[in-house]
């Protein structure tokens, strides 16, 4: 099969590395892709490189851009389409919001035989304006008309989605989102190494959080809670993992509070360098108020470090509350610093929630079985729809 995979940008992020891995895998069994994806810029790092060392054809449209402008939209979706009539693709696999829209109408109005959308998480969420969330679930129930499956990486996708009428409960199936679990694997060295790279002593005990730099993703929230635990248990550091628009608004704070010996600041990595890094904590930190499902979570599972996750979205799919870490309601901050104190005095529990979870994870986030998973759903609604 010829498969067309369209994503707006290839920043670093979870959305990006999962359509990545799919165009690897599914090059791997034997098919045909191509990857169409909008310019990359912004402190998050971009994962372009990587697409274009991975032996599938990788086409770049300047006028697909994140932020709506009509006049680049329309742009867009007329390249597109005539991409779409050029390639003649069996398959067009859309990816985030935005390429989600336009690649979606482009695909059905070019009669591509089969239409696929994945749900990596969703546009309107509690935390913007109605008269935005509105527009968006109405481009959205639009959309799931001119596709014929929307893939969600966790159950709570589907459920939102249903819940504002997009899409109809038939075309919904949940695929996780796959990693290469083999680089999250246990190392009886990798502990030492990841702590003398980032200066931080053996004796520490430190909290990590995988996350860009940015609104939502609950670094405030952590900065509150630094006190109280920082005061509470003197070995206690935090480790935060990304980069990203509030990175000197971060730094500067934590400099103004005479924290820079508790805090490290790694800024941006490259997704090989996170599974490196992931060893040096004991414990992850992912107070996120949006995600689909947190790919921060099952990596440092894999790791054996269990997770404080806010249970929103698709978190409680992975981390198990007393089972693989602990779930705590979004904005909690007072539960957040008790669970953090917690784990933090209790090395037993973080063992025995770390081994549950990367045994968990690790069944259901091969980036592997995702990949056939796809192949699969591919196959089976290219017979259903592909002689219409």
């Amino acid at each position: 099969m010829k498969i067309v995979h369209v994503i707006t940008r290839l920043i670093v992020g979870g959305a990006q590395e999962n359509t990545l891995l799919t165009c690897e895998g599914l090059r791997r069994r034997g098919q045909e892709v191509i990857l169409i994806t909008g310019p990359s810029p912004g402190p998050e790092g971009s994962l372009l490189p990587r697409a274009k060392s991975g032996g599938y054809e990788v086409m770049e449209l300047p006028a697909l851009r994140r932020n709506p402008h009509p006049a680049a939209d329309w742009s867009a979706y007329g390249e597109l389409r005539r991409s779409f009539a050029r390639l003649k693709p069996d398959v067009v696999h859309t990816h985030s919001s935005k390429a989600g829209i336009l690649g979606r109408a482009a695909a059905w109005k070019q009669h591509v035989p089969v239409i696929v959308h994945t749900m990596h998480g969703l546009a309107f969420h509690p935390y913007q304006g109605r008269l935005i969330n509105t527009g968006w679930i109405l481009l959205e129930r639009w959309a799931a008309c001119r596709c014929h499956a929307i893939v969600a990486v966790a159950d709570a996708m589907t459920r939102q989605a249903l819940r504002e009428g997009i899409g109809r409960p038939e075309q919904f199936i949940t695929i996780y989102s796959g990693m290469e679990i083999d680089k999250f694997a246990l190392r009886p060295e990798a502990r030492q190494l990841a702590r003398e790279k980032l200066g931080i002593g053996p004796e520490k005990i430190v909290v990590g959080t995988i996350a860009r730099l940015q609104p939502l993703k609950g670094h405030s929230d952590i900065l509150k809670i630094a006190p109280r635990v920082l005061a509470c248990e003197p070995n206690l550091h935090f480790l935060w993992i990304g980069d990203g628009v509030f990175n000197d608004r971060f730094r500067s704070e934590i400099r103004s509070r005479n924290w820079s010996d508790r805090f490290t600041l790694t800024g941006l990595v490259s997704p090989e360098q996170v599974a490196e890094l992931i060893p040096a904590m004991d414990i992850l930190l992912h107070p996120s108020y949006r995600e689909g499902l947190p790919r921060a979570v099952p990596q440092a599972l894999l790791a054996g470090v269990p997770a404080i996750v806010y249970d929103c979205d698709g978190a409680a799919e992975i981390c198990l509350h007393s089972r693989t870490g602990v779930l705590i309601q979004p904005g909690a901050t007072a539960a957040m610093g008790d669970a953090v104190l917690e784990l933090a005095g209790d090395a037993a529990k973080r063992r025995r929630l770390g081994q549950a979870g990367r045994e968990f994870a690790a069944s259901l986030f091969d980036a592997n079985i995702m990949v056939a998973k796809l192949e699969t759903l591919y196959e089976k609604l290219h017979a259903k729809f592909g002689k219409e």
